[in-house]
């Protein structure tokens, strides 16, 4: 419990046998439930996952793999099944400091916002983040608050908390399942009035070479307009319904 409330973390993995352990075994007590969701990893992931015997967590597993937003969304799903009141994502690959955890779910547990995102623009160690990395997460920021109207940097941040009544409103069937997925959930909080804050959080790398590719931000800048159409869509014709039931009355 932290300050009243269940709290559950959901760790996406895909491919990390080396580093879920090393994940887990930081994860503060005050931490009801463990969700590891288990991406159809083709190594051992799920096996050294379960090694810690931790009585708090629980590995689900994909048949295949789906991406990891797909793998958050049956985080969520079972976690507010089983009572959790506020849920945090914390990535496998143990680049998350634990120790950030409670800035990251705390505004969320109080009921001053419906989802919290890390921000590592903003933390004193952000110059440890590859320098690839900050710029197109940057770039990917800024066409976010344009399509979204929310005051948010650091949108790829995967560092997250989100309230139970938040999960519930959410049309989680439609988020994208891939690399994206933080963008496309972003515009479904935003076109459901839900409040939205970022934290500071510390970057974790060791020096490792960033993946990230031009294609990368095409695929998530396309997901972004995919998002901000669907809903402009869904907001047209909940406008023309309302006129349909509420017709004007003649003069």
């Amino acid at each position: 419990m932290w300050l009243e409330k269940r709290i559950a973390v959901v760790v996406p993995a895909y491919r990390e046998e080396r580093l879920i352990g090393r994940t887990l075994a930081g994860i503060p007590a005050w931490v009801d439930a463990i969700y590891v969701v288990d991406d159809a990893s083709p190594d051992a992931t799920a096996d050294a996952a379960r090694a810690g015997s931790d009585p708090r967590l629980r590995v689900l597993r994909h048949a295949e793999n789906r991406g990891v937003g797909a793998a958050i969304v049956t985080g969520y799903q079972r976690a507010r099944a089983e009572g959790a009141e506020v849920v945090a994502v914390m990535a496998g690959d143990n680049q998350m400091h634990p120790d950030d955890l409670e800035a990251v779910v705390t505004p969320v547990a109080e009921q001053r916002a419906d989802y919290v995102k890390g921000n590592r623009f903003v933390h004193a160690q952000r110059t440890r983040m590859p320098r690839l990395r900050r710029l197109g997460g940057t770039a990917l920021g800024s066409l976010t608050r344009l399509c979204t109207g929310l005051s948010v940097s650091d949108t790829q941040c995967g560092f997250t908390a989100i309230s139970a009544s938040a999960i519930e409103r959410l049309p989680l069937a439609e988020l994208w399942p891939r690399y994206g997925y933080p963008n496309d959930l972003l515009g479904m909080l935003a076109a459901r009035g839900l409040s939205v804050v970022e934290v500071p959080v510390r970057p974790v790398y060791a020096g490792e070479y960033s993946g990230i590719r031009a294609w990368h931000l095409l695929t998530v800048a396309g997901v972004i307009a995919r998002r901000w159409r669907k809903e402009q869509r869904g907001s047209g014709a909940a406008r023309a319904s309302s006129v349909t039931r509420h017709p004007a009355s003649a003069a």
